[in-house]
């Protein structure tokens, strides 16, 4: 079987949106070859609207529904659904590509995923934005709580590339890894079993898996899917319920991505010496600065990876150990890590003298 660049989107009950997801990837440069659109448990003309059109698209349009148990009748399930159909599809050495049915992608989404893997990247991550109308509907203060929140997210990830770079994914780049917009190997999506069978969040830990296979990362921000605003969607724990959540009354921590400036430095900097110990260098004091036991850190370095003995440290080592941070903080915590970042950027200036 040729390798194809094959798409795979979930649906449930999008009537309303399916025709300019299509049409988006109707649109596109680089046209896929297959698009597979795994119909959730659905009850409106989802499936009629996505017929009709199929006659008139540049690629082949897949059509597969599913009546799952209500234990399984969320995004999750469907996408790992969809995205195994895709694999089935795309060949060994295929190219597979999701995003949501809410969704429309610009007309370079395939063809800059594409360009990443060939250039070397695993898995090309792109970014979710609300689109611009439907984001007049959402209350001021969720977006000032968002700025604020994105604000200290970019300022951490500037910690990590300081202190632990990671070469193939450089800035300028975001943090995200959203299902409105991956693209994977199949050879990758494979090694780590699919996309893993959880009700919500399966895109984080789809890509949480790969980087602990020390798989090459490559978040590109100039891929932009535009999402919905809505505030009644169609998987919990999605966007749709954090908006509407948010909306009545502010949440006490943001994403579980963010932690207090401090410990993002400390953690980064004992990222950086675990990788090198990877490597064989010698670290003599590493296990006294995890708190660990000397035997503790040579059974995370036995696991061979640098990605597996990190995440394997990171549950482990009380220095590690996550702490959320309150909105009602963030304030103080970009400060904090804008202090951070001066000297290191400073050095950095320095050695490029």
């Amino acid at each position: 079987m040729a390798n194809k660049t094959v798409v795979a989107i979930p649906a449930r009950d999008e009537a309303a949106r399916i025709e300019p997801c299509l049409i988006a990837l109707n649109e596109q440069i680089l046209l896929p070859d297959l698009v597979v659109l795994l119909l959730n448990n659905c009850s409106d003309a989802t499936a009629a609207i996505a017929q009709t059109l199929a006659p008139d698209l540049g690629f082949r349009l897949q059509i597969v529904s599913r009546d799952l148990p209500l234990a399984e009748a969320n995004a999750g399930h469907a996408r790992r659904l969809v995205m195994a159909v895709a694999a089935a599809e795309a060949g060994s050495d295929g190219v597979l590509l999701t995003t949501d049915a809410d969704a429309t992608v610009p007309p370079d989404w395939v063809s800059r995923a594409v360009t990443g893997l060939a250039a070397g990247a695993d898995v090309v991550c792109g970014r979710a934005v609300i689109d611009p109308l439907e984001a007049t509907l959402i209350p001021a203060h969720l977006h000032q709580d968002d700025a604020l929140e994105c604000r200290l997210i970019a300022l951490l990830d500037d910690l990590a590339w300081m202190l632990d770079p990671e070469p193939h994914d450089p800035p300028p780049r975001h943090t995200e890894a959203s299902g409105a917009s991956l693209a994977v190997g199949v050879a990758a999506f494979r090694r780590v079993g699919g996309i893993p069978p959880i009700a919500s969040g399966e895109d984080r830990a789809f890509v949480r898996a790969l980087w602990t296979m020390d798989a090459r990362l490559r978040h590109d921000p100039a891929i932009r899917v535009t999402v919905s605003g809505r505030v009644v969607g169609r998987a919990e724990g999605g966007m749709a319920d954090a908006i509407r959540r948010r909306m009545v009354r502010q949440d006490e921590f943001t994403d579980d991505q963010v932690e207090p400036a401090g410990d993002a430095f400390r953690r980064y900097r004992l990222r950086r010496r675990v990788r090198r110990a990877c490597t064989g260098l010698m670290d003599t004091g590493l296990a006294g600065a995890l708190a660990l036991l000397p035997r503790s850190l040579a059974e995370a370095l036995a696991l061979r990876r640098f990605g597996a003995a990190w995440a394997h440290l990171e549950t482990v080592s009380p220095m590690l150990r996550r702490r959320r941070v309150r909105f009602s903080d963030l304030a103080i915590e970009i400060t904090a890590a804008e202090a951070l970042l001066k000297p290191l950027s400073r050095s950095e200036l320095l050695a490029a003298d």
